[in-house]
């Protein structure tokens, strides 16, 4: 289990234990006053939370507590908007600033993960931005500088950002609304709960779904031969362990083993492919499946899974390397 999903569970599990405290100390909150505080404040503070959320994602702090607040002060509706506008005009200006005034520091704090970036930019434009929204590749501040280092336009990446932000948005504003009606004991308090449970879940299968649309079909072997012969730029990726590449199966010619395992943590040693066809292929089919979701959610685009494995190619008797 990755670092990224390991804070995502730990801060749904904080959410869920602070709105059980919220709802156990709610005749000691005053619901009311709260509302009266931001319908007296008038547009200020609407104004004055979306300058706040643009401030929080130019300086790196992560934005999902303001965002909750954002649901609990303006309801599910309104704040989703200011929610979105803010984080939005939060990512341009970290864009703007990546590309006028701090493009060294931003390209050694993003690393090698800079060149991943521009590539898929470079070959899908805006559509590309649509997908590292979507699926959170890398942490949402960084992400706004570091796609100030790429060519694209300012325009359809303000356009690309608002419009693909919506559905994590709007989960967690809508969460944020539900604690908020859990603590006033409003009607229908466990409707809305699992409503915002469903939001969220809906949002983290996204990436999974995402990268299943991205991956390619699947090849048989006699196509993976083909393949093979006539497509000089494939990587043949084996996922197996080292003891199974090296092993009484041996391995295809010229196939670079990172077992399944491993795959993420060296994702970098294959970023030359984010754009090239990679076909995966273990002793099956299975791990090579796994693989592929992960090559996919990882921004590579065109992805292909040998069907059978080594155990078909060695079926059909075709060369490996032992």
């Amino acid at each position: 289990m990755n670092a990224n999903r390991i804070i995502r569970i730990l801060l749904v599990l904080g959410l869920a234990a602070g709105i059980a405290l919220a709802v156990s100390y709610r005749d000691q909150i005053d619901d009311a006053a709260i509302e009266a505080w931001v319908r007296d404040a008038g547009a200020i503070a609407p104004l004055l939370f979306m300058l706040i959320y643009a401030l929080v994602a130019v300086l790196f702090v992560p934005g999902s507590v303001l965002t909750l607040a954002g649901g609990a002060l303006f309801g599910p509706v309104l704040g989703t908007f200011y929610n979105l506008t803010g984080a939005t005009l939060g990512a341009t200006l970290a864009f703007l600033i990546a590309r006028y005034l701090a493009s060294d520091w931003v390209a050694d704090k993003a690393g090698r993960r800079v060149q991943q970036l521009i590539k898929g930019v470079e070959s899908e434009g805006w559509r590309f931005v649509a997908f590292v929204r979507l699926v959170p590749l890398f942490p949402f501040n960084l992400l706004n500088y570091a796609l100030g280092l790429t060519r694209l336009r300012l325009l359809p990446y303000i356009i690309a950002s608002y419009i693909f932000m919506l559905p994590g948005t709007i989960a967690y504003t809508y969460l944020g609304y539900a604690g908020r009606e859990a603590v006033a004991g409003g009607e229908d308090m466990i409707q809305k709960g699992l409503m915002a449970l469903a939001l969220l879940a809906a949002v983290a299968f996204l990436p999974r779904l995402i990268g299943t649309l991205r991956r390619g079909p699947m090849l048989k072997t006699e196509d993976f031969r083909k393949l093979l012969n006539t497509e000089k730029d494939l990587l043949v990726l084996d996922v197996r362990t080292a003891e199974d590449f090296f092993g009484e199966q041996g391995h295809i010619v010229g196939a670079l083993n990172i077992p399944v395992e491993e795959l993420q943590q060296r994702m970098d040693e294959i970023g030359d492919y984010l754009e090239r066809p990679v076909a995966v292929v273990c002793r099956t089919d299975k791990r090579s499946a796994k693989a592929a979701r992960l090559l996919a959610e990882g921004g590579f685009a065109d992805v292909h899974i040998v069907r059978g494995g080594m155990t078909k190619w060695l079926d059909a008797g075709l060369p490996v390397v032992r």
